[in-house]
């Protein structure tokens, strides 16, 4: 009961982490602007994602644009795509292969040790997961710290820290997290299988018991003829 109970949990994490992943490469707040010095127009805000930037007016609607070409992009934002895409369909297959471990799942049958290693392999696929959504988060943050506090670099030019980098490292330690649980189920199902073939059951130990306690009567028996 309590590994089915770990088993949800870490479904529901994996879960989480999927859906957190996708929207953190959708999501255009990645870099926002950065009210500082005489640049005050705060009726003017920026946005800029992986795949558009967004400009916003004071009582007018966001009006997006989508990136022209890649090399536009800078080097950061370039990886940054490429391994947020594959995070994504990563995060997918972990989840996929999480539900055909589960207990309650049957098309793979009812082999618990089977079972066991597809979700270990569900676990590891999530923390690799996690770790390559951790790697374009922090390297985008590390660039926008960066320029903050590089007198060179033009006031209009600085950004802060949006929206979708915080996301991206929750959701990172929510993958690792769900990760971490499968990995330990999968520990405790091989555990527990490894105790219960090596210990023998109560009913055979009675058994053998009397049939030892028999067979010198037997004997003692053919002892007398």
């Amino acid at each position: 009961m309590a590994t089915y109970a770990l088993q949800i949990a870490g479904l529901v994490l994996g879960g989480v982490g999927m859906v957190g992943t996708v929207a953190v490469t959708i999501m255009p707040q990645w870099r926002v602007s950065a009210f500082i010095g005489s640049n005050i127009v705060v009726f003017e805000n920026l946005w800029e994602g992986l795949w558009m930037n967004c400009m916003r007016h004071a009582n007018i609607r966001m009006q997006c644009k989508i990136y022209d070409s890649l090399l536009a992009l800078s080097p950061d934002l370039q990886a940054s795509r490429g391994l947020m895409c594959a995070a994504s369909v990563l995060s997918f297959l972990a989840f996929m292969t999480a539900v055909l471990g589960m207990k309650c799942t049957r098309c793979t049958g009812d082999d618990e040790k089977v079972k066991g290693y597809i979700l270990l392999t569900a676990g590891a696929v999530f923390i690799v997961t996690g770790l390559v959504v951790l790697i374009p988060v922090s390297w985008v943050a590390n660039s926008i710290i960066r320029d903050f506090y590089n007198p060179i670099v033009d006031i209009a030019q600085k950004r802060e820290l949006g929206e979708a980098l915080y996301i991206g490292w929750t959701t990172a330690l929510v993958l690792i997290a769900g990760g971490a649980l499968f990995c330990c189920v999968s520990c405790c199902n091989e555990k527990s299988g490894s105790y219960r073939y090596s210990i023998p059951s109560h009913r055979a130990t009675q058994k053998s018991y009397h049939m030892e306690k028999k067979s010198p009567s037997v004997y003692s028996k053919s002892q007398y003829v």
